[in-house]
């Protein structure tokens, strides 16, 4: 074990057999839905369990939404540098073995190996799918359906989404008495509304057609760059605002140049209060090409706004039935249509943006979502 690591854990774990430990990895613990799901499922019960995070790429940016009430460390992953799978697994087994955690938790397919490295330890598992990367966002790869077969078997496998539901049974064909579904749930009383606006300040005229994202391939924002630049060539009024910052960024803003979007587009980077950038949209868009069941569109319901948005994951049957006709398929032109109808009628705007806020209040509470992780955590 590498000396920064041991350090870490010689210093952390004193004998503590009251509060439960619970050791999270994460791929990457920068600010996206999984990791922000875990900081409000902290935050909500604070000191009853103990966490210990590793994050693989070492980004722990989401680390400053979890708050000082909550015992909390980061631990740096085995350093694997030097080494093959076989060696890194002896690595995480190892670690496992010096920390004990009660709940060992992981997370998407970057953190296969530690469940492959527990299978002969017997650590409680839980494993947490949320979606994929554009590697895998239109078919399975064989050799992780193979994967996921054998080191999940015998796991707690938590599933936010029917969609990932269906493929764990069907392909993964796990054991269905190991499946839990547990949908995201949204803050209600921080995404509603009414509250303060976010200052964002766009050219041009017409509705604000809003996006919250990482700015990454999967999220596919060319794909509403390309809508956007239809939808002006045929004199709709709108404006765009990019909430978020990622890799993509660059080649965003060099696209939105060459489609002469420049004048009615802003790249807001990332906004402390993303409630209140909700509140300046008119429109929601989400143009992806894989998700699951995103926390933006639920934010967004939840803020009470129409949303436009390409047909994956269980997004249809999230939004409201007024919504529906603006889900769209996987193309420019399909997407654009979407929109089109929203930007074009206020009225229609205020309906739908009505209903998906009632729905999100009826179905997507976060504090049911809350209840059933603190119950399986605690072994339920």
């Amino acid at each position: 074990m590498d000396m920064q690591l041991e350090s870490a854990l010689s210093s952390t774990w004193l004998p503590n057999n009251e509060v439960p430990l619970v050791l999270h990895v994460f791929p990457s613990f920068a600010v996206g839905g999984a990791q922000v799901r875990f900081a409000a499922l902290a935050n909500r019960f604070g000191a009853r369990w103990r966490h210990a995070v590793v994050a693989l790429d070492g980004d722990a940016a989401c680390a400053a939404r979890i708050g000082p009430e909550v015992p909390l460390t980061l631990l740096p992953p085995p350093d694997d540098s030097d080494c093959g799978v076989v060696r890194r697994l002896w690595r995480i087994r190892r670690m496992l073995r010096r920390m004990q955690p009660d709940v060992l938790v992981t997370g998407n397919w970057g953190s296969m190996e530690w469940a492959v490295a527990n299978r002969t330890l017997g650590i409680r598992h839980i494993h947490m799918e949320d979606g994929f990367g554009p590697d895998e966002a239109s078919t399975q790869l064989r050799r992780r359906v193979l994967a996921r077969r054998w080191s999940l078997r015998g796991s707690t496998v938590v599933l936010p989404s029917g969609s990932l539901m269906r493929m764990a049974r069907e392909q993964w064909r796990l054991p269905p008495a190991g499946l839990r579904y547990i949908p995201n749930g949204v803050d209600l009383r921080r995404f509603r509304p009414d509250g303060p606006v976010a200052p964002i300040l766009v050219g041009g005229d017409g509705p604000l057609i809003g996006t919250v994202a990482a700015l990454r391939p999967e999220k596919a924002l060319d794909r509403l760059l390309r809508a956007c630049a239809l939808l002006m060539r045929e004199g709709t009024a709108f404006r765009l605002a990019v909430v978020g910052d990622g890799p993509e960024r660059g080649s965003l803003e060099r696209l939105a140049a060459e489609l002469d979007l420049s004048g009615r587009i802003v790249f807001t980077g990332a906004i402390p209060d993303p409630a209140a950038a909700y509140r300046a949209f008119d429109v929601f868009a989400l143009s992806s090409g894989t998700e699951q069941m995103p926390f933006s569109v639920l934010e967004a319901m939840a803020s009470g706004l129409p949303v436009a948005a390409t047909d994956v994951g269980d997004i249809r049957g999230m939004l409201a039935v007024e919504n529906e006709p603006h889900v769209a398929a996987l193309d420019d032109g399909a997407l654009a249509a979407g929109l089109r109808g929203l930007l074009v009628d206020r009225t229609h705007r205020q309906v739908v943006g009505a209903a998906n806020r009632q729905k999100a209040v009826a179905v997507f509470d976060q504090e049911a979502m809350f209840q059933a992780y603190a119950d399986l955590l605690e072994g339920g």
